[in-house]
């Protein structure tokens, strides 16, 4: 019974291994949809096409040609820059799709031996990588920052003068006639009643009498 556990965990981490190791191999297809052929608009088009590739150990290239229009040679890189077909790595390949895996690190080339294919761009340089390496950060730009808006004074608020509320007008005291007799107090727009006369009974009285003793003597 434990030897039966000890089986299947290694079983199990033999497994994870190989998945592993499979699910970290990437198949890139040479050239992308062009495939592996003369560059009609670049000779650099395949020197473009690995820069935007990370090539590690058990990664696979896929060639994709026609049988017979064209071959694949790895050779040595005075090879691949002269387009020569001399030193080559392994025989040449002239059926398509061709499939290379890629077992060892460093820089690989390849190119086509096919008339001046090479010399019209179609040659191949990589540098494999024993693992995957993250792509560093570029650096992000900094952030521009906007100037800070100008700090506007607002000038001290001059107090509003105050008017002073006009005093009301000072009644001035109604005037008054003084004479020898009594004070007698005149209002604007009223009549002046004359003063009376302190002998005035006196006088009506003897008017009277007067006039009683003229009537006594007509009729008597």
């Amino acid at each position: 019974m434990e030897s039966q556990r000890k089986m299947m965990v290694v079983f199990g981490l033999v497994a994870a291994v190989f998945l592993h190791g499979v699910a970290a191999q990437t198949a890139h297809v040479v050239g992308g949809s062009i495939g592996w052929m003369i560059p009609q608009n670049d000779a650099q088009e395949y020197v473009t096409w690995a820069s935007g590739q990370e090539f590690i150990v058990g990664d696979t290239l896929i060639f994709n040609f026609a049988t017979d229009t064209h071959d694949l040679v790895q050779v040595p890189k005075a090879s691949f820059d002269s387009c020569s077909t001399a030193n080559p790595i392994g025989s040449s390949i002239t059926t398509g799709p061709a499939n290379i895996t890629l077992t060892t690190t460093g820089d690989h080339y390849y190119i086509c031996t096919f008339g001046r294919h090479c010399q019209s761009g179609q040659k191949l340089a990589i540098t494999v990588s024993a693992s995957a390496t993250s792509p560093g950060a570029s650096p992000s730009a900094p952030t521009p920052t906007s100037p800070a808006p100008p700090t506007t004074t607002t000038p001290p608020t001059t107090p509003s003068p105050t008017s002073d509320a006009p005093c009301p007008p000072i009644q001035a005291p109604s005037p008054s006639t003084t004479t020898m007799g009594p004070t007698t107090s005149i209002t604007p727009g009223s009549t002046a009643v004359p003063p009376s006369s302190s002998n005035s009974p006196s006088v009506e009285a003897g008017l009277v009498l007067c006039l009683l003793s003229l009537a006594m003597v007509l009729l008597f």
